[in-house]
C-alpha cells in the first residue's frame, strides 16, 4: 500500500468539498446516447424476427411489451412516479 502525504489528502478533501459531484452527466449521456440506440436495436429486431415470416400477431405482442417497457422508462426518467402514486392514492382515500 502506498502512503500519501498529508498535504495531498487535505488538498483532495478541499477539492471534493468545492466541486458539485453528481450523476447528471452520466444520466444525460445515457438518455441522449444509449436509450435511442436501444430503441433502434429493438425496432430492428422486431422487424427482423416477425416481419419476414408474416407473423403479425407475434410482432404486435412484442410491440405491446415494448410499449409497456417504454412507459416504465418514461415514468422513471421524468420522476412522474410520485405524482402517479399520489393520484392513485387519492382515488382510494375517503378524506377530501
Amino acid at each position: 500500500m502506498t502512503a500519501m502525504p498529508l498535504e495531498t489528502l487535505a488538498h483532495l478533501d478541499v477539492l471534493a468539498q468545492q466541486s458539485q459531484l453528481g450523476t447528471d452527466g452520466i444520466r444525460g449521456w445515457i438518455l441522449d446516447n444509449v436509450l435511442p440506440l436501444l430503441l433502434l436495436t429493438v425496432a430492428i429486431l422486431l422487424l427482423w424476427l416477425g416481419g419476414g415470416k408474416g407473423d403479425n400477431a407475434g410482432v404486435m405482442r412484442r410491440v405491446g411489451g415494448v410499449l409497456v417497457a417504454l412507459a416504465i422508462v418514461g415514468i422513471a426518467v421524468t420522476n412522474a412516479g410520485i405524482d402517479i402514486g399520489t393520484f392513485i392514492a387519492q382515488l382510494f382515500s375517503t378524506s377530501g
